[in-house]
């Protein structure tokens, strides 16, 4: 294990004001410092511990252990495909943003497109100040159904003020604005809550932009553990090691990562605290210890161990503690996810046969078969609103993301790729992050539900692998 120079980031503080006044919202950026640790639940400083990645098809039901200096992973989002019902939004460029270091107004329309619920109308050339009504006729004509104002201005401190105003196009309505007032760093940010504010105006379901995302990369034998933004730009550093360290599980309250990570030649359950960079051993049992998975309340983990003999099904306090089995199986139980209300645990067996997905009471009891379509059915995940499953499905020799429907058990295949991997919803349910191979490279990718908009994250090289949507956090 080692210590990353330089990786420890303070707590950052952004003042929003909303044009209809809010209070500050406090942003915290993660933190990684480094310690061993020694017992379950015992609270240590989290060095960046080295996890070595493995993809979760190869370990659906079976371990294997296999990491490299941290290295920045730079995205560059590609959006493809066209949605069925869109709604065409003007993102006029703010007032003085070609002489900011991020274009505001470029950001959010990446955003928005990426959601499948947004589609762009041409508005290059014309900035508008939000402080003034627009000539919505003219937008009318355009056939944009809603359109943004906004300016921002480099204050005499070196930060930034940022302001934007949203309109009704069609019913002439103004529906409100926020202003901000940022350092440099935090202007991607901003984009993302003014993305977050038009998605919730213009569709009443909240946003996600402003949330983030965990995956892990491998450069050459190192592996490391990043947080990133949704869009995978602003990503920080949160362990770095030779060893492999498997599947990152955001807390519920978006401030705590569990993971497993093979530094002690095994693979062990910890949880890291992401804005102290401190972490506490949570299951160090005999044998295996893996694919930890949070309850909705936060207070209990879903652990698979094989300290009595083959891969079972546990859960354990989250501040550590003593095991307790789910039931017992005579096949190999694996991958545990709870579902949204907290009362059942999904989870893949190979005990008819071949790996499938069932589902069994959070208390333990009989367990019954979620999944019928397909011979190799691994990696499930559950919507927040408790209405989809994303799974892998084996097909045709290929491994491709399904969506399966929980009231009628309908399932259908959302990608065109052959080699996708562990699927996560978005805190709203309307997206899908999961990692694949496209072009011959590995790459996060977002896909709404019915598969018609997808955003590549590619990349610059290594390995990128083992995504997890963080929840809605407290603005």
């Amino acid at each position: 294990m080692c210590n990353i120079p330089g990786s420890v980031v303070p707590p950052l503080t952004v003042l929003l004001h909303s044009m209809d006044p809010q209070t500050p919202m406090r942003i915290d950026r993660i933190s990684s410092s480094a310690s061993a640790s020694p017992s379950s639940g015992t609270d240590v400083p989290s060095q960046p511990a080295s996890f070595a990645t493995l993809s979760r098809r190869g370990a659906a039901l079976a371990l294997a252990a296999g990491c490299s200096l941290p290295t920045l992973a730079q995205f560059r989002v590609e959006i493809t495909g066209v949605g069925l019902t869109q709604l065409p939004i003007a993102l006029a460029p703010f007032r003085g943003e070609a002489q900011a270091p991020q274009k505001i107004s470029a950001i959010v329309q990446a955003d928005l497109e990426r959601s499948g619920r947004f589609v762009g109308v041409d508005a290059s050339g014309v900035a508008l100040d939000e402080g003034s009504r627009p000539d919505l006729a003219l937008w009318r004509q355009r056939k944009a159904d809603a359109l943004t104002s906004g300016s921002i201005t480099r204050l005499a401190d070196g930060r930034y003020d940022v302001r934007f105003r949203l309109w009704d196009v069609v019913k002439g309505q103004d529906l409100g604005g926020q202003s901000f007032v940022v350092t440099q760093a935090d202007l991607r940010l901003v984009a993302h809550r003014i993305s977050d504010f038009i998605y919730e105006k213009l569709t009443g379901e909240r946003g996600v932009f402003s949330t983030r995302i965990a995956y892990v990369t491998k450069v050459g034998s190192r592996y490391s553990l990043w947080v990133a933004d949704s869009d995978g730009e602003n990503a920080q550093s949160a362990l770095s090691s030779p060893e492999p360290i498997i599947s990152p599980a955001w807390s519920p309250t978006g401030t705590q990562l569990a993971y497993v990570s093979f530094e002690s030649r095994k693979p062990v359950v910890y949880v890291h605290d992401v804005s102290t960079g401190r972490r506490r051993l949570i299951a160090n049992f005999r044998g295996s210890n893996s694919a930890p998975a949070w309850s909705p309340d936060g207070n209990t983990l879903a652990v698979t161990l094989s300290r009595d003999g083959g891969s079972q099904l546990y859960t354990i306090n989250a501040n550590g503690g003593e095991p307790r089995r789910l039931m017992q199986s005579s096949g190999i139980d694996t991958e545990p996810v709870f579902s949204s209300d907290g009362r059942s645990i999904y989870f893949v067996s190979d005990r008819g046969g071949s790996p499938q997905i069932y589902r069994v009471g959070a208390s333990g009891g009989g367990a019954e078969r979620v999944t019928f379509q397909g011979s190799y059915n691994i990696s499930p995940a559950v919507s927040a609103d408790g209405q989809w499953l994303a799974y892998i499905s084996r097909t045709g020799g290929g491994y491709k993301l399904h969506v399966m429907d929980l009231k009628s058990g309908t399932a259908t295949a959302v990608t065109d790729t052959t080699a996708d991997e562990n699927p996560s919803f978005a805190p709203n349910s309307r997206l899908v992050v999961y990692a694949t191979k496209q072009q011959g490279r590995d790459a996060l990718m977002t896909t709404t539900l019915d598969g018609k908009i997808k955003a590549r994250l590619a990349g610059q090289g290594g390995d990128i692998r083992e995504p997890d949507w963080g929840p809605f956090t407290k603005q």
